[in-house]
């Protein structure tokens, strides 16, 4: 049903790598774009450890570090999730996705636009949903996680990490 969908995701941290194993499952093909050196602090769960390594594998799923866009069909054939190199997501331009998602969670717009593909969805704070994208997704741990908004924005970044067990990480 899915299957010819291509989705770009910006960005393959861990938030990035849920969301493109939660649409890889449905049937998308998932692309992913990365830093030339990935920020990811929860290593083993993020496919940016595919710019590393070669290839990462989280739960069954495999994704390939490709040099260029033009490797993505082949790496699909693979069964294979192809994480590229572009910060600035060039790609886009290339690959002509019908879905954008930006999960680079920088806490500010990095550069995505609401015309990058007919749907742009923005995670977290720091996108406008209706301007910069189609729609936002909260990332706030809380009653509201995960909501989609399609309309104004995430809650604000507070600066302050959230608390696990009553205990509140530094």
């Amino acid at each position: 049903m899915f299957d010819n969908v291509r989705v770009l995701i910006r960005g393959a941290g861990d938030l990035a790598t849920g969301v493109a194993m939660r649409l890889w499952h449905a049937g998308f093909r998932v692309v992913m774009t990365e830093l030339e050196k990935p920020l990811a602090i929860r290593r083993t769960v993020a496919f940016s450890e595919a710019i590393y390594n070669g290839e990462a594998t989280v739960e069954g799923v495999t994704a390939r570090h490709v040099e260029s866009s033009m490797e993505v069909e082949s790496t699909w054939s693979e069964n294979v999730i192809p994480v590229v190199v572009d910060a600035d997501a060039e790609s886009i331009v290339a690959l002509k996705p019908e879905v954008v998602v930006d999960a680079i969670l920088a806490k500010r717009n990095l550069g995505t636009r609401i015309n990058h593909a007919p749907l742009v969805i923005g995670l977290g704070p720091g996108f406008i949903a209706g301007q910069d994208v189609h729609a936002v997704v909260e990332t706030k741990r809380g009653h509201y996680l995960g909501r989609v908004l399609w309309s104004g924005s995430a809650q604000a970044n507070t600066g302050t990490p959230g608390s696990v067990n009553d205990i509140r990480h530094q």
